[in-house]
């Protein structure tokens, strides 16, 4: 299945969760935020949260600067 991933077009496993998706792409712990079609995530949902072909994810780290 076809996930857009930060703008990417990516192929994942079917069943595939925003947790295991992490996992895949090695970004755990690197990642604040998650939204799936423009909707957030909240973190404790992503291990639950099952991506559909076609979904468009934006993953976020936020970074402090001045």
């Amino acid at each position: 299945m076809n996930i857009i991933v930060n703008g990417q077009e990516k192929n994942f496993n079917e069943n595939i969760t925003i947790e295991d998706l992490l996992k895949v792409l090695e970004l755990e712990g690197k990642v604040m935020a998650a939204a799936v079609n423009m909707d957030i995530v909240k973190q404790d949902s992503w291990g639950a949260h099952r991506l559909n072909d076609g979904d468009k994810l934006e993953l976020l780290d936020f970074v402090g600067g001045g």
